[in-house]
């Protein structure tokens, strides 16, 4: 009998993998506000103020006390605490709970999984309040890319191991002929059997949209998974997996096949756990150095990282000058550069960027570029709904030293939110350099930080980026 919750998804799931054989859009999971109600943004709000200055409840092993201190990078005070467990016991407990999940079988865990996604994504405007007050990110942007994004990354994932599941056949009937004698008869029966506990090691800036993908794609194919929350992004995994957990034992599986971990910075437990022989998968996000720790370490386990990067732009010609520098002044101001995707090293020769109305200077581009970012930003009621505020005081310490790397095109400087006065916002630093001072532009130098770079042709600009 196929589980009751794979025959409430089963359609959906079908439609998942049509859509990644199809790579064209599609998503069940809106993401227009509207959708969820004319209610949903302050339930959302409330939901999250009642988290606030109380003890968030996760019935998990293990229990040694309470932590968490995370402090809004909007100025509003937290004070949430979260169960403190011994590693040790949320990796027995796990492994505890991985017969039963997979002798259920591949549709019986989609099914599961799906329904975890529905959980989650009812919630989406509860997660957003989440994100925006541990992340920085604005609201809307909080909304979309922590609920209806990150689910549509964590069904993709589930997507693509079911079809991969579903290509093993359950059982199989060999029979072989041999002539006059009766025919060898052998059935055969298949199971996937999974790697064994995972471990997912969460950012600071996307908890779940860089999350989901990891949880999901472990758990479909029959691996616990326990969530390892950066100390300052806390409450939106918490949630995640007390959704999760509600879910498995609604459908009569062990809810410690997703638990939380904790720590804080003055005692780290990333590394001791992922040291851990009993850790077959490891999921990160976050800086190089970690990432790089992990791969060569971490040798017993399957490793997947997500490290940054330096993005660049070579910009040398351009059939409308104004479109551009308005989509740069975008790219640049967005959650204030605190996105792997964000553009940090603009490359620009000194033969100038050629354009129709003319030739436009590589020292008149880094002048237009500035002016283009002060404009976007000229309204701070719309500025602070773009830039959001600075997750970490690293990061603040560090475009404040970045001013020194070169001569400044734009300085970055405090914007004032209109609802969040203690709000950390800034505005984006733009410099100049010259190509040879590699120093200043070859490493990441995460935050609101563009360094416009003057080469002296275009195909140095290529050879360098």
């Amino acid at each position: 009998m196929p589980h009751p919750m794979f025959e409430k998804h089963q359609s959906l799931l079908q439609q998942a993998v049509a859509a990644i054989e199809a790579r064209g859009y599609w998503s069940p999971y809106a993401e227009n506000p509207r959708v969820y109600g004319d209610t949903a943004i302050e339930d959302g709000r409330q939901a999250f103020e009642a988290y606030r200055g109380a003890q968030f409840y996760l019935d998990q092993p293990g229990v040694i006390d309470r932590g968490g201190a995370e402090v809004s990078p909007y100025g509003l005070p937290l004070n949430i605490s979260y169960p403190r467990c011994s590693s040790d016991a949320l990796i027995a407990a796990a492994k505890a709970a991985m017969p039963g999940w997979i002798k259920a079988g591949a549709d019986t865990r989609a099914g599961v999984c799906a329904e975890i996604l529905a959980g989650l994504n009812a919630r989406s405007f509860e997660m957003a309040h989440a994100v925006m007050h541990t992340t920085g990110q604005a609201l809307m942007m909080a909304f979309q890319a922590a609920g209806p994004h990150a689910q549509d990354r964590g069904l993709e994932a589930v997507a693509y191991a079911w079809r991969e599941m579903k290509q093993v056949p359950e059982t199989a009937l060999w029979e072989k002929p041999q002539g006059k004698n009766p025919p060898l008869k052998m059935e055969k029966k298949f199971t996937v059997v999974p790697r064994g506990v995972a471990l997912v090691i969460a950012c600071s800036t996307f908890p779940t949209w860089n999350g989901y993908p990891g949880i999901f794609a472990s758990l479909v194919t029959g691996n616990p998974v326990i969530v390892k929350a950066h100390p300052t992004v806390i409450l939106p995994l918490a949630i995640s997996v007390a959704v999760a957990r509600q879910v498995l034992k609604e459908a009569g599986f062990d809810p410690n096949l997703v638990s939380l971990l904790i720590d804080d910075a003055a005692a780290p437990v990333a590394k001791d756990v992922a040291m851990n022989p009993e850790v077959r998968l490891i999921d990160y996000t976050g800086s190089p150095d970690f990432g790089n720790w992990l791969e060569e370490h971490c040798r017993h386990a399957m490793v997947y990282t997500e490290k940054a990067g330096v993005n660049c732009i070579v910009v040398d010609s351009i059939d409308d000058y104004p479109a551009m520098l308005k989509n740069l002044a975008f790219t640049l101001s967005l959650y204030s550069g605190q996105m792997c995707t964000t553009p940090q090293t603009i490359f620009v020769s000194r033969e100038g960027v050629k354009t129709p109305e003319g030739v436009v200077s590589a020292e008149q581009f880094g002048r237009d570029l500035a002016t283009a970012v002060s404009k976007f930003l000229e309204d701070p009621a719309r500025a602070v709904e773009v830039l959001g505020a600075i997750q970490s005081p690293a990061t603040l310490a560090r475009v404040e030293a970045a001013h020194e790397l070169g001569e400044v095109l734009r300085a970055s400087g405090a914007v004032a939110h209109p609802q969040w006065p203690e709000a950390r916002v800034r505005s984006p630093l733009i410099l100049r350099v010259a190509a040879s001072d590699e120093r200043a532009y070859m490493e990441e130098r995460f935050g609101p930080i563009t360094l416009v770079v003057e080469t002296a042709t275009t195909a140095q600009s290529l050879a360098t980026a």
